[in-house]
């Protein structure tokens, strides 16, 4: 008997370890529930915060491409902004050139006027004299008549003389 009472104070033993043990487990088992529910809580707020922030990232991409096609469409407002300068200097100097050229023609037209004036009085001049030479080419045709009718008449005095 006293064996069993040895053995049962054993198994008592036991048990009351084994009871110890599983509040100790019960415990451990609280306290890996409650961090477990602390990680599940906090793996909720971090998959929140990153649907929070894949959210942002697409905004940010979409703006991101909306800079982007701006910055483009502005390198393509540079190219033709540069190439209607240059056309626009191509002008101006061709516009400086005709102004040129028309200064020079007026000069030359102003010019040939003068020369035109000179022209007409010199021919004015020239058709006044012509004039002048046919009248006096008539006067003495009819001189040149006169004196013929007199000589004629002259030689048939003599004749007759």
């Amino acid at each position: 008997m006293e064996r069993i009472k040895e053995k049962m104070s054993a198994l008592r033993l036991e048990a009351d370890e084994a009871h110890e043990q599983v509040e100790e487990l019960k415990a451990k088992v609280k306290t890996l529930e409650q961090e477990n529910l602390a990680k599940e809580q906090e793996i909720t707020s971090l998959t929140h915060r990153n649907q929070l922030l894949e959210a942002e990232v697409e905004k940010l991409e979409t703006s991101v491409k909306e800079a982007k096609d701006a910055a483009n469409q502005s390198a393509q407002h540079d190219t033709q902004n540069e190439a209607l300068q240059r056309r626009v200097q191509l002008l101006e100097e061709e516009n400086e050139e005709a102004d040129r050229n028309l200064r020079e023609t007026n000069e030359k037209l102003r010019q040939t006027d003068v020369k035109a004036g000179h022209y007409e009085r010199k021919v004015q001049a020239l058709e006044s004299s012509r004039d002048e030479w046919e009248s006096k080419y008539e006067e003495m045709a009819k001189k040149y008549a006169e004196l013929q009718k007199d000589l004629h008449e002259l030689e048939v005095t003599m004749s007759s003389v």
